[in-house]
């Protein structure tokens, strides 16, 4: 991008921003997604920060429908619980302070048997996924394959994104970047200037529709389709415009129309988009409560399942939720969900769904157990002070 253009794209997305908190000096600033990504904010700005997400981005509404499902209280409440990381141990209110939990919900039988709150945050408070949402546009394209409009995780990605025809995509399936392994050259690296991640993110300051493609459309070739694994969030993106490519409808009102409604969602959510009326960011930017993430972690352990009715194609999860080989090795990631690492037994078959600076969702068929943490940790990466498996495998052993 030219000099130029950056100053105007910078310009742009300062004048839709609020003003959050104080600077070192005193002075009040404002908060960009550039300054997210580098992790330079202080604790109140990151706070207000998450708290005000869709002010980021132009964003689209994710509409609940007439009524709420009840999320029950369980008889089996969540105690006092203590478990090891490394030669120390923790409870449950180390882990809450030193990770810098801002909500914390655990359903076991579908009931609640803990939720919490801090950091100012409430029950109707909208907090940001970041990657999280990809777990969930995941969800809609193998929602859309069970309704028949999406033909098979095998077709060419440009058969439903006529706009990355001719370049680097033409030779990727759908299942290749479900799986992160497209063989597109990228870097992820949040926090430099010169990545592949933060360039996107520099385009997407123009907030101009097609950018985000357009920037995909011109990147090189790294490897054959399905022969490595590259962790790429601008990838989701693109499976993001492959659900609205397949569908005729925004990502944002085909999870309102599949999921929102359906699971009788508390609160309306939102969603970014590059620009106003624009592609949906399917990688990022879904902004919903801690009791609404709560409920599409039920019906994600249900296996699809709304009242009764199959909503996805038979055993998705058991393959979104897996680890795969890919180009040989196997690979920890399923279809944007991240399988549990091997180690603790009480992990078995279990998975999560993941945003930097420290958020999870987190599904143990086999305990019946759901537990959603939304956390404003210094950094986006590597500044977890207390490892959240260890907190999970203590939960669950807990209501075990």
């Amino acid at each position: 991008m030219a000099g130029s253009s950056t100053r105007i794209a910078i310009v742009l997305i300062l004048s839709l921003l609020l003003t959050w908190g104080t600077g070192p000096s005193g002075a009040q600033r404002r908060i960009d997604i550039g300054t997210v990504l580098d992790g330079k904010m202080l604790p109140d700005e990151e706070v207000a920060t998450f708290r005000n997400a869709d002010k980021l981005y132009p964003s689209n509404l994710v509409a609940r429908g007439s009524f709420v499902r009840a999320l029950p209280v369980s008889t089996s409440e969540l105690g006092n619980i203590t478990f090891q990381v490394g030669d120390k141990r923790y409870d449950l209110y180390d882990y809450l302070a030193l990770n810098r939990v801002a909500g914390l919900l655990v359903l076991k039988d579908g009931k609640v048997a803990f939720e919490d709150y801090e950091l100012g945050a409430g029950s109707s408070t909208r907090w940001p996924s970041f990657s999280m949402a990809k777990s969930i546009t995941s969800t809609l394209a193998g929602i859309a394959l069970h309704d028949g409009l999406i033909s098979s995780l095998d077709d060419p990605v440009t058969r439903y994104v006529p706009a990355l025809r001719g370049g680097v995509y033409d030779e990727v399936s759908i299942r290749n970047l479900l799986q992160m392994a497209s063989g597109v050259r990228w870097n992820e690296t949040y926090t430099d200037p010169l990545s592949d991640c933060r360039k996107l993110t520099e385009a997407q300051f123009e907030h101009k529709a097609g950018a985000s493609l357009a920037y995909m459309k011109g990147l090189a070739r790294a490897a054959p389709a399905g022969s490595v694994w590259n962790y790429n969030s601008g990838e989701t993106n693109i499976v993001g415009a492959v659900v609205e490519g397949a569908t005729h409808m925004s990502l944002s009102t085909y999870l309102s129309k599949k999921l929102w409604r359906p699971l009788g969602m508390e609160q309306d959510a939102s969603w970014w988009t590059e620009a106003p009326g624009g592609m949906v960011l399917g990688g990022v930017g879904l902004s919903a409560t801690l009791r609404d993430y709560g409920r599409f972690g039920l019906f994600v352990l249900s296996g699809g399942v709304v009242d009764g009715r199959h909503n996805l194609p038979e055993s998705w999860f058991e393959d979104a939720g897996s680890s795969h080989r890919i180009g040989g090795k196997l690979i920890d990631y399923g279809y944007l969900w991240w399988p549990m690492a091997s180690g603790d037994p009480i992990h078995r078959d279990a998975f999560e769904a993941r945003g930097i600076f420290g958020q999870h969702l987190y599904i143990n068929s086999r305990e019946r157990l759901v537990i959603v943490v939304l956390s404003a940790r210094p950094k986006p990466t590597g500044s977890t002070v207390l490892d959240d498996s260890a907190f999970f495998a203590a939960v669950a052993r807990n209501l075990h």
